[in-house]
């Protein structure tokens, strides 16, 4: 089936129900579902004009917007593959990730045609189409207004790529992720059931792939007005604004963003009370920023979800849900608290062999391999909803193998299932510190110390051989590093190291950079 059916059907149930809101505060645009699908039927008509055929990759360099969903919808439509990278990773990145995939066209807006000046491969790719202003070169979108709308849909076996993005490849070649329609109506299905999405609803979304299950789900989509590629220096105002106007009962977005949010509003002693289900993910989410969500929204249901590009979602947990007993756990380095896996997905504890492939495994070697309540691993996730595998296998040999021909993938997360089944996450496998001190989970102690008052952001590295503790006090304020010091203890801390700006990565502005922290603190005079 193709995932555009699923889209379709939606539009015919509610054909007059708003999909999509966006645009600045008092000039938004509004589509309906029906708008929406003869934009997409209209652009299928463009893109099959322009010789485009089933398989064809095309690369999208498009903001969030109606122009966005139409355009993927009438890729869908056509079982063309609609293909993502960050322009933002450079060049070199954009030529890589091009000479992989090569694309058969190109949807981008007026501004991202630039890039053409400096890419080579962009300059190469044959079909180009332009949204916004017209572009030299390349055949504008609006072309599409005039066309009678493709109505017909492209039938597409499960395993068809339909969705393709790229890994930034800082560590290597970049990999790629692929989605096929199958997979992505398996993952509609888990969005929908775990974070109960109702026809009707309006949803402040700033993830992509929580637009889609929205729409596949009958939900009204406010993209807020905000540069949502640096989510964590956005202007709250004009998303405050659209709030008030068109108050949505729910939002999903990355820790960043409801972080500034959240300082937005307590510094004006305003409230996000519209709220019902509000839902954080993408970056680690600790306790203290659920809680002052919670104060924000005191009757919504605040939520954090633990998943990954490669499994979305994993796990959840309610701010309400966490007890007083798990804080202090968290507080004293046991990690930081998941939820319960979903149930459309099996997961496992694996005794950590990251860094070496594994398998193929028989049913009683795995579970031999496998650990019990308690004990640490690595996390390894399987279902439908998890990626099977990357492009030309690149990663697979170290991220996935199989139990009877089933297919798992390793998170690369070391973590473990406590007496209730709850998953708690200890940080990345490969960050672990083993030193004349002991094993420690880096993680766990930036999970103590943001719980400490004033701190802001934690990173812990071991640096020169030594334990290094890096904070990024709350602006305005002075941790007090001798109580902090004395309440992490069982860390063996070297030093503590106060930091302005911890770095952090650009897609959510949340986890830590650690390359680039690493090269900070080789600057910093020793002592």
């Amino acid at each position: 089936m193709n995932i555009a059916e699923v889209l379709s059907r939606r539009t015919q149930a509610s054909p007059a129900a708003r999909a999509l809101i966006a645009g600045p505060p008092g000039r938004e645009r509004v589509v309906s579902f029906a708008g929406l699908d003869m934009a997409a039927a209209r652009g299928a008509a463009l893109l099959d004009g322009l010789g485009l055929r089933p398989g064809d990759p095309v690369l999208v360099l498009l903001p969030m917007g109606i122009e966005l969903y139409a355009a993927l919808i009438a890729l869908f439509r056509l079982g063309l593959v609609a293909v993502f990278l960050d322009p933002s990773a450079g060049r070199g990145h954009i030529e890589r990730c091009c000479a992989m995939y090569p694309p058969r066209a190109l949807i981008a807006s007026d501004k991202a045609h630039l890039l053409r000046l400096l890419s080579p491969a962009l300059r190469g790719i044959p079909v180009k189409l332009s949204v916004g202003w017209p572009v030299p070169g390349a055949t504008s979108w609006r072309r599409s207004e005039s066309l009678a709308p493709r109505r017909d849909i492209a039938p597409c076996e499960p395993e068809a790529a339909a969705l393709l993005t790229f890994t930034s490849g800082s560590t290597g070649l970049p990999k790629a992720a692929v989605r096929g329609h199958g997979f992505l109506l398996a993952q509609h299905r888990v969005l929908a059931e775990s974070i109960a999405l109702e026809p009707g609803e309006v949803d402040l979304a700033t993830l992509p792939i929580f637009v889609l299950a929205n729409l596949a789900s009958g939900v009204t989509s406010l993209l807020p007005h905000a540069d949502l590629r640096r989510p964590g220096a956005i202007d709250p105002a004009p998303v405050m604004r659209q709030i008030a106007a068109w108050q949505p009962g729910r939002a999903a977005a990355s820790p960043a963003f409801f972080e500034r949010l959240a300082r937005w509003s307590e510094a004006r002693g305003q409230s996000l009370a519209r709220l019902r289900k509000v839902y954080t993910g993408g970056a680690p989410v600790f306790p203290p920023l659920l809680g002052r969500l919670q104060n924000l929204v005191p009757e919504a249901e605040v939520v954090a979800v633990y998943g990954s590009t490669e499994a979305e979602p994993i796990a959840h947990v309610a701010w309400h849900a966490i007890t007083e007993t798990d804080r202090a756990a968290m507080r004293s380095g046991r990690g930081l608290l998941a939820g319960e896996p979903v149930p459309q997905i099996r997961l496992r504890i694996m005794r950590d062999r990251w860094g070496t492939p594994v398998g193929p495994f028989s049913h009683p070697a795995f579970d031999a391999l496998c650990c019990s309540p308690g004990e640490v691993g690595e996390i390894v996730v399987s279902g439908e909803h998890v990626l099977p595998g990357y492009l030309h296998a690149q990663g697979d040999e170290e991220t996935k193998f199989e139990v009877e021909g089933t297919r798992w993938h390793r998170t690369g997360d070391a973590g473990y299932l406590d007496e209730s089944g709850r998953l708690w996450l200890l940080g990345r496998c490969a960050a672990r510190i083993e030193d004349t001190d002991g094993l420690l989970y880096p993680f766990s102690v930036e999970c103590a110390a943001v719980h400490h008052p004033a701190v802001q952001r934690a990173a812990m590295v071991s640096h020169a051989g030594r334990r290094l503790l890096v904070i990024e006090p709350e602006p305005g304020d002075r941790p007090d590093l001798d109580a902090l010091d004395r309440d992490l203890a069982w860390a063996g801390l070297d030093r503590i190291v106060t930091m302005a700006r911890i770095p952090v990565d650009k897609r959510h502005n949340a986890k830590v950079d650690y390359p680039a922290l690493t090269r900070r603190l080789a600057r910093l005079p020793s002592g």
